[in-house]
């Protein structure tokens, strides 16, 4: 079914009640999974995601042997998908041998392999199992979110949290060129609309991941990217927010 945004511009509302600036309920916990290294567990809306953390472990044997000369920590990244995540059940499914679910995988090693302090583990591996629940839109930003705050759970150090969003463009107004970002977008909204995620490292706006899947124009892209930006800001903020709880759950604990 088509998406109807013929009432952005009039209400300034979208069709799940958020204004453009808005994001959608983010809901997080960590150290969901006692015999996981590190583990987490994220909302982004309806999209749902499992996380567990196993490493720095040691390389041993013929692997050891193949990567002898590694100063650094390998970071690795495993993404499942459950039958009933998608809306097409046959697809929903899909997992590591997926393209999409692929280049998901490279991006997230990507970014944290630079993000972590690697060189600290030598010869070693970090592995990030994530276990997709429910779709609907914003999957890698969901996926990188969860990922971070697993990896706090580890105790494994990086050099700041990198957090994600999406943001896209409505159509443009009738009789003009402009068109307004929107952020933080779910499942139909993708569909329908221009979008890019974009991940930045800390409180700033340095960004360390920018993946588009669509079509826009270049002029378009500055706008998109300032607001995803922003959107990250408000994300660091949340998931901030749920480590100090768990840091101070943790220190109750011990001192009683």
């Amino acid at each position: 079914m088509p998406l109807d945004t013929s009432t952005y511009h009039l209400a300034l509302l979208r069709l799940d009640g958020r204004r453009w600036n808005e994001l959608r309920r983010l809901h997080a916990q960590i150290s969901t999974q006692a015999s996981a290294d590190g583990s987490s567990y994220l909302e982004m809306g309806n999209t749902k995601v499992i996380c567990t953390i196993a490493g720095p472990a040691e390389v041993r044997g013929a692997a050891r042997r193949e990567g002898a000369e590694r100063d650094n920590a390998v970071v690795t990244v495993e993404i499942g998908m459950a039958g009933f995540s998608g809306v097409d059940r046959r697809g929903g499914g899909r997992g590591r041998g997926d393209k999409r679910t692929t280049e998901m995988q490279n991006t997230i090693a990507s970014a944290f392999q630079s993000t972590l302090f690697t060189h600290l583990y030598p010869h070693s591996t970090i592995t990030i199992s994530l276990h997709v629940l429910s779709q609907d839109g914003s999957l890698l930003a969901a996926c990188l979110n969860a990922a971070t705050i697993a990896l706090i759970d580890a105790g494994i150090p990086m050099s700041d949290y990198i957090v994600a969003c999406t943001s896209g463009l409505t159509p443009p107004k009738s009789g003009t060129e402009s068109a307004d970002p929107l952020l933080d977008l779910n499942g139909m909204e993708e569909q329908e609309l221009p979008w890019l995620t974009v991940g930045t490292l800390g409180a700033g706006e340095r960004v360390s991941v920018l993946v588009m899947e669509s079509r826009v124009q270049v002029g378009r892209l500055e706008g998109m990217l300032a607001v995803g930006v922003d959107g990250c800001k408000q994300v660091r903020e949340i998931l901030d927010g749920v480590v100090r709880r768990q840091g101070k759950r943790v220190l109750e604990s011990v001192v009683s």
